[in-house]
């Protein structure tokens, strides 16, 4: 659905980019959250977002999506394997909040599509 796109792997390479943001430990921490809880509580909060806006979603089609969601917590898992555990900063915070609503707009546009046939 999301993660065989051109949009994702796009995402995906963003996040490499910007890995230093996560490298950096010496910043303050703006919350006890670590890296990988403030990935799955925004990730969480746009998919219930998505699922919202979208009541028409069958059953399956919400599964699928609810599936997608844990690939892509699985992918951030493994490209943030070193600092996952790691106490999130502020850089970090609004790093991630931007790459989850960047994750929602792909969820977005293939249920725009999905809905469409």
């Amino acid at each position: 659905m999301v993660t065989d796109k051109d949009g994702y792997i796009h995402l995906v390479q963003y996040l490499t980019e910007h890995l230093g943001i996560f490298e950096n430990s010496q910043q303050q921490s703006v919350t006890e959250d670590t890296v990988m809880e403030l990935f799955e509580e925004q990730l969480a909060a746009q998919i219930i977002m998505v699922c919202g806006q979208n009541p028409s979603l069958t059953f399956s089609q919400r599964n699928l999506v609810v599936r997608e969601v844990d690939s892509i917590v699985y992918d951030l898992e493994e490209i943030l394997a070193r600092v996952s555990g790691h106490k999130a900063t502020a850089e970090q915070s609004v790093f991630i909040s931007e790459l989850s609503c960047l994750i929602k707009n792909l969820f977005d546009q293939e249920i725009a599509r999905m809905i469409s046939l």
